[in-house]
């Protein structure tokens, strides 16, 4: 069996090195945003409720799916006060529903809550609502990033790990079947279609074990606890991972037959052989695709119909490109001239690579459009950001795969005379007749050389250099080239990876006009006083519109004991954020005859802000009373 020099051997382990070092770059660029988003829920946050509910609901953009510990609601104590899971309310999939304990304390309760989109990606939350009134709580609840975990962190790696296997066995694969079926007896090349399918079985086995306690945000020790594997295997994303495994187990099959003919020289019918070896390796690779198409960002959203096959298609293209660039790269560093990689290997490569590059133009026009929605998009979310790296990664892939394709007509221009030479008929030495006192004939050196002019291949020749020499000098041009577009390459798969993981920003915006629809536009706050004397009682109204970091319109009305309209000479209002150190800022407040008002409140961070209102109704008789009111972050997609 032919075996590999050792800067091949070099040379395939830098290729392996480089692509898992881009893999854990990329794999802590940073958190990623899931597909759903929370739309609604009741009670509504930071409200507060002058009775105990029954129990709490959650409304989201899209179908998630709930564990045990989906939705937990806690107490001022810390204590949890549902006592059963969640379900789906009244069936609906968008839902999730839990009942409370009876008699409920007073005070501020927190919501926490941890979801699976239809997409296969968790999403989690927390928010609070009071009973009768705001109080301190103990209640922790995480608000970081559902993939700031050990076990989220590993499910991020493996997932890299899983498209650089069926891109190097994708690839590797196509190379054989359509450019040089040789290439299979070369041992650089089985190699890279070993590593290709043990990175996937391995990556494959990784999810499935880390997908219970990525859902839940467990521990990495609870990947072998069979609750978790019991539900992991009969969810969506599971069953397409037991799939892929399956399918490898055929990918194996067919590898190891692949083998045993080439050890026993057994080529049988080429022809039959091939057509039938192509059709099924290519039925394959696209059963394999479609193991991430359905439980990926294709499998939920706008015309999934649509968009799941051209999400196959999109990745057999990356595989097919991306994998054969690396198998390329292997061959042309060979050095051994008894398996050099024929230039027109390379010339079906370079037509196969193209039609591939297109596809995935193509597929990657669409799905950005899919998951975009609007230019505007590209710069205000964390998606289209992303996407605008991408694209110019791929504008640096395409150039340099200009310089690849201009080497490679070259490389084949210079081989062209030696590889379709055509057969010279042997000359027969016959009698010449020498005349006497005639000067001799020189003599020819070599019997089948004939006379050459400026136009047959001489100095005068116009055409590129041709030969050995100049086979060289393409081939190591080419090679520099390939290198460069494979690194780039593995640089895009990076880059495509990340946004698998990240909200698309058409669900960002969706996300965000439904809250903003359901979400009450102004705080209302009402404050009684009570300043120790008769007809000295009522409250004070307060309304902060729209109730977020900004600008915010205020107005004050003050009530009677008996709840009517009363007049007062002075009202002030200050806010102060006592965490933040922020404050007092003064409203004021104008009085507009019946009401007190002020239009430019500007307010600069979110938080509970304290409210001090001080209301005067002599010119000695005021009393100074306090409330707490949450202030949002402004809504932006």
């Amino acid at each position: 069996m032919p075996t590999g020099s050792p800067p091949a051997r070099r040379s395939s382990i830098a290729l392996v090195l480089v692509a898992a070092v881009l893999a854990l770059i990329f794999a802590g660029a940073g958190p990623a945003a899931a597909h759903a988003g929370l739309s609604g829920s009741d009670p509504a946050e930071a409200s507060v409720l002058q009775t105990e509910p029954k129990h709490v609901t959650l409304t989201f953009t899209e179908s998630v799916s709930l564990s045990d510990e989906s939705l937990r609601v806690l107490s001022p104590n810390n204590e949890r006060v549902n006592p059963r899971p969640a379900q789906h309310a009244d069936g609906k999939q968008n839902t999730a529903r839990v009942e409370l304990s009876d008699k409920l304390p007073q005070g501020t309760y927190t919501v926490a809550w941890r979801v699976v989109s239809a997409d296969g990606h968790p999403i989690s939350g927390a928010f609070v609502f009071s009973v009768g009134k705001t109080s301190g709580t103990v209640a922790v609840a995480a608000t970081g990033s559902p993939d700031d975990t050990a076990a989220g962190r590993l499910y991020g790696t493996f997932r890299y790990v899983a498209y650089t296997g069926l891109a190097l066995l994708v690839g590797a694969a196509a190379f054989v079947l359509v450019c040089w079926p040789a290439a299979a007896a070369v041992r650089p090349v089985r190699r890279l279609l070993a590593v290709g399918w043990l990175a996937l079985v391995a990556s494959t086995v990784a999810l499935l074990l880390l997908r219970g306690p990525y859902e839940t945000g467990g521990q990495v020790a609870s990947a072998l606890d069979p609750e978790h594997l019991g539900r992991t295997v009969s969810g969506r994303p599971g069953a397409a991972l037991l799939a892929r495994l399956a399918l490898l187990a055929v990918a194996a099959v067919l590898l190891k037959r692949r083998a045993v003919r080439i050890e026993r020289h057994d080529d049988g019918s080429p022809a039959e052989a091939d057509a039938r070896s192509r059709l099924t390796w290519a039925g394959l690779v696209l059963a394999l695709a479609c193991t991430w198409a359905a439980a990926e960002h294709a499998s939920a959203g706008i015309q999934v119909p649509l968009a799941v096959p051209v999400a196959v298609l999109h990745l057999v293209a990356m595989g097919v490109w991306l994998g054969g660039l690396l198998t390329l790269v292997l061959l042309l560093r060979r050095r051994g001239n008894d398996q050099e990689v024929p230039a027109s290997a390379v010339g079906r490569f370079s037509t196969l690579a193209f039609a591939a590059v297109a596809v995935l133009v193509g597929t990657g026009v669409y799905q950005s459009w899919r998951q975009v929605g609007s230019w505007e998009a590209l710069w205000t979310t964390s998606y289209g950001r992303t996407l605008v790296v991408k694209i110019a990664a791929v504008v640096l892939v395409l150039c340099a795969a200009a310089f690849s394709r201009r080497w490679t007509a070259r490389l084949v221009h210079a081989t062209l005379p030696a590889d379709e030479t055509l057969p010279v008929p042997e000359r027969e030495r016959v009698p010449a007749l020498h005349l006497v006192g005639a000067p001799a004939a020189p003599a020819a050196t070599d019997p089948g050389a004939t006379p050459e002019g400026p136009g047959r291949g001489g100095d005068g020749d116009d055409t590129a250099p041709t030969g050995p020499r100049a086979d060289g000098g393409h081939r190591r041009a080419l090679r520099r080239t390939v290198t460069l577009e494979a690194v780039l390459g593995v640089v895009v798969l990076a880059i495509t990876t990340l946004l698998t993981g990240t909200q698309p920003s058409r669900a960002a915006a969706e996300t965000v006009a439904v809250a903003s629809a359901e979400e009450p536009q102004a705080k209302v706050v009402t404050v009684p006083f009570d300043m120790g004397k008769a007809g000295r009682r009522g409250s004070v109204q307060i309304t902060l519109a729209p109730g977020r970091v900004g600008e915010n319109t205020v107005e004050a009305v003050v009530y009677t004991a008996d709840a009517g309209l009363a007049t007062v000479p002075e009202l002030r209002l200050t806010l102060t954020q006592e965490e933040l150190g922020i404050g007092p800022l003064d409203a004021r407040l104008k009085n507009q005859k019946g009401y007190w008002a002020a239009y430019d409140l500007q307010l600069p961070m979110p938080g509970v802000w304290t409210l001090n209102i001080t209301v005067r109704t002599t010119e000695i008789d005021q009393v100074t009373v306090h409330e707490t009111v949450r202030i949002t972050s402004p809504r932006r997609p």
